[in-house]
């Protein structure tokens, strides 16, 4: 099922519209930079039917689902099988939204994907998709899955695909569960691809030069299980961040959450690394380094975003969580306040050389999610979720603001969606799209299973 998509003149009216009745505060982004930001468009793209496997459409979120190609936004989604046994019952979908309108421009023909397939784009074209499709009977669990990217002409994307197979270390073993990160270099035209050894934890790593030839680069052995990492490149030099994903640790509180919660799933994401290469082409990846950790606390880190820029040098995103659970701060830690904090480092050359916190709960806006967006003058914006004042007391909200160098605090502004997306992935130049002062937005409101599409325009002083 898909949903209605105005056309330019509707999308113009519906953006006057959210302005003359406050959607967007002009006071407000003048003390985020200078910048407005102007909710244009919000539609419903797709509905999602749970594949109970363990993996949502949002479940890739290190790589992103959304790409800009000039005036389309192009989009990669999962269909559910009917009665198609787990793990492996869903099939990618290609969608494109061009002259206001939303249409499904290829689909899988048969359901042997577990998780949602990346997309990146070069930008002049083509298009990508990373698949990791089961080569095992169907109801296989934790089989055997053969990586590959699908290339398609983005100027007639319902034409047949092109496959092409990564290259890989010769040890590698790739499953279901494939914790793959995505990205392209969109200038240049080279892809970066990473896959999890389903036995060891390590992350293989191929690489596409700009003459087309896919190239193993070794992997990566992070100091524990990594996961969900987002994936960069550009100019030649590659970089990736990732989080600890293992089994909770601490026997006491392995044993009060099953209590508690009643539940045997107990993964704990604590630890946050980085690792870098100057030049993918020449040599491998640099052993990585512990950015964060909430490790002694029971807390939570999620991994947001990674950009690179003109200088090379690597900006980070994520949300930390001192404590994740309050009966566990109750337990050992009492008196220490649950808190959340929106964190951002600035790396060169593989070193950390600037920390800031963005946001926390005693400001205006208590962060839940985050994504960067480059403008098309370079600047770097965060596009982010959160509960915050909307003029009637608080709730939740989209947020958006401009990074000011040397700074503290971000001044982020409400973003005026009617429905404000969770959890969402933009068009990022990590995944090949062009810096542009247009916000491609891919994502879960409150409407669930809706899958949502919103654009956000960028309006600068100098504009």
């Amino acid at each position: 099922m898909t949903g209605c998509c105005d056309r330019g003149l509707i999308e113009q009216w519906i953006a006057v519209c959210l302005i003359c009745l406050g959607a967007v505060s002009s006071a407000g982004a003048k003390e985020a930079g200078g910048s407005e930001y102007l909710a244009e468009v919000e539609e419903v793209v797709t509905r999602y039917v749970p594949a109970n496997n363990g993996a949502g459409p949002l479940w890739c979120y290190g790589s992103t689902v959304i790409a800009r190609l000039g005036e389309d936004v192009y989009v990669s989604t999962i269909e559910t099988g009917q009665d198609v046994p787990l793990l492996c019952n869903t099939r990618w979908q290609l969608w494109r939204r061009s002259v206001g309108k939303w249409r499904i421009e290829q689909s899988e023909d048969k359901f042997r994907q577990r998780e949602p397939c990346p997309i990146a784009v070069f930008e002049k074209g083509p298009l990508y998709l990373s698949v990791n499709p089961s080569v095992e009977p169907p109801g296989v669990k934790y089989g055997r899955c053969e990586p590959a990217v699908l290339e398609f002409d983005s100027a007639a994307p319902e034409r047949a695909w092109k496959k092409h197979s990564p290259v890989w270390s010769d040890d590698s073993y790739f499953t279901d569960h494939s914790y793959r990160g995505f990205a392209a270099d969109g200038v240049n035209g080279e892809l970066l691809l990473l896959n999890i050894h389903a036995q060891t934890g390590d992350q293989f790593v191929s690489y596409r030069d700009r003459r087309g030839k896919w190239r193993r680069r070794g992997k990566i052995r992070f100091p524990i299980r990594s996961c969900y990492p987002q994936v960069a490149l550009r100019a030649g030099a590659g970089h990736v961040m990732a989080i600890g994903d293992i089994v909770e640790p601490v026997e006491q509180w392995r044993k009060l959450k099953f209590e508690t919660l009643k539940r045997q799933w107990d993964y704990v994401f604590r630890r946050l690394f980085y690792t870098w290469t100057p030049d993918i082409g020449e040599s491998d990846f640099a052993a990585p380094i512990e950015i964060d950790t909430v490790e002694e606390t029971g807390g939570h880190i999620q991994n947001l975003d990674l950009y690179v820029d003109v200088s090379g040098a690597a900006h980070l995103l994520y949300l930390r969580r001192p404590h994740q659970y309050g009966f566990i701060r109750d337990e050992y830690f009492p008196g220490q306040a649950m808190t959340v904090q929106l964190e951002y480092v600035i790396l060169k050359q593989g070193k950390v050389v600037s920390r800031r916190t963005l946001a926390d709960d005693s400001g205006k806006m208590k962060p839940a999610f985050g994504r960067f967006h480059v403008g098309r003058d370079g600047g770097l914006h965060v596009i982010a979720a959160g509960v915050g004042e909307d003029g009637e007391g608080r709730s939740f909200g989209n947020y958006a603001g401009r990074i000011v160098a040397g700074a503290g605090r971000m001044k982020f502004i409400r973003v005026g969606l009617r429905h404000p997306l969770r959890n969402f992935f933009t068009n990022t130049v990590r995944g090949g799209s062009a810096p542009s002062d247009t916000v491609d937005i891919f994502g879960i409101a409150g409407d669930n299973p809706n899958l949502r599409y919103a654009r956000i325009r960028i309006v600068s002083e100098s504009d």
